[in-house]
C-alpha cells in the first residue's frame, strides 16, 4: 500500500504512505466491502489503527472478562455519523489477524446508543468462506449469535462506567444503504483526493 516517491538515501527509494483509512471499500461496495481488522475473534485486547503512525496500536484491555464474538474492524474509505470509518464485525469461525484486508459481505445491522450517540454497526459474514455462503440476511443468523453480539456490546464497557443501549437489527438493505451514506460523506470530506488516493492503491503493482 506504499507507493514510490523519488530517491532516498544511498539510493533507496522512499515510500509514500497512504493511509488505510484512505482505501477505496471496494469495486463491489455496497454488495460486497473492504475491511481492515482492527481486533479479531476471540481477542480481550482492543487494537486500534493510528492513522498518524500508520500503525496498529493497543488501546487497552477490555475491563470486562470478555472477547470479541467476530473480527472486528472498520471499512476503509467512508465516514460514519460519529467522525470515524464505519464499524464492521464479520462472523468468522477462525480468527484472522490486525492489520489483514479481508472482502466480506454485508447482512445486517446493529443500531446501538455509545455515550448517548448513536451507532451503528454492520454485521457481515467474509465473502470466500463457503460456510457462510447460504447466510444472505441478518434473519439467517442463528438467533443465539445475534443475542451473543447484541449481549457483547451492550455490557463490554460497563465496568469503564461507559452506558451503551442496544435498538435492534436491520437488514442488508439498511446496512447497504449506511455504507453507501458513509461513502459519500468520506468522499464529500475529502473530495477529489480521496478518489485519486483510490485509484492509486487500486491499480498499484502487487
Amino acid at each position: 500500500m506504499s507507493h514510490l516517491n523519488g530517491t532516498g538515501l544511498f539510493g533507496f527509494a522512499t515510500l509514500k504512505r497512504v493511509k488505510l483509512y484512505d482505501i477505496d471499500p471496494g469495486p463491489d461496495s455496497p454488495e460486497v466491502v473492504r475491511a481492515i481488522i482492527e481486533i479479531p475473534k476471540n481477542s480481550a485486547n482492543k487494537y486500534e489503527y493510528d492513522g498518524n503512525l500508520g500503525v496498529f496500536r493497543l488501546d487497552r484491555a477490555l475491563y470486562s472478562p470478555m472477547h470479541y464474538p467476530g473480527d472486528y474492524g472498520f471499512i476503509p474509505g467512508t465516514l460514519a455519523e460519529d467522525g470515524d470509518p464505519l464499524d464492521i464485525i464479520i462472523m468468522v469461525d477462525q480468527p484472522s489477524f490486525t492489520g489483514c484486508l479481508m472482502e466480506a459481505r454485508p447482512v445486517g445491522l446493529l443500531h446501538m446508543v455509545d455515550q448517548k450517540e448513536n451507532d451503528q454497526k454492520i454485521l457481515a459474514v467474509p465473502n470466500r468462506n463457503p460456510r457462510f455462503d447460504s447466510i444472505h440476511t441478518v434473519d439467517q443468523v442463528f438467533p443465539h449469535v445475534r443475542t451473543e453480539i447484541e449481549y457483547f456490546f451492550s455490557i463490554y464497557k460497563e465496568l469503564q462506567g461507559v452506558k451503551t443501549q442496544m435498538k435492534g437489527w436491520s437488514g442488508p438493505r439498511d446496512a447497504r444503504r449506511v455504507i453507501t451514506e458513509s461513502r459519500r460523506a468520506y468522499l464529500d470530506r475529502h473530495g477529489a483526493a480521496a478518489e485519486t488516493i483510490a485509484s492509486e492503491v487500486n491499480t498499484a503493482p502487487e
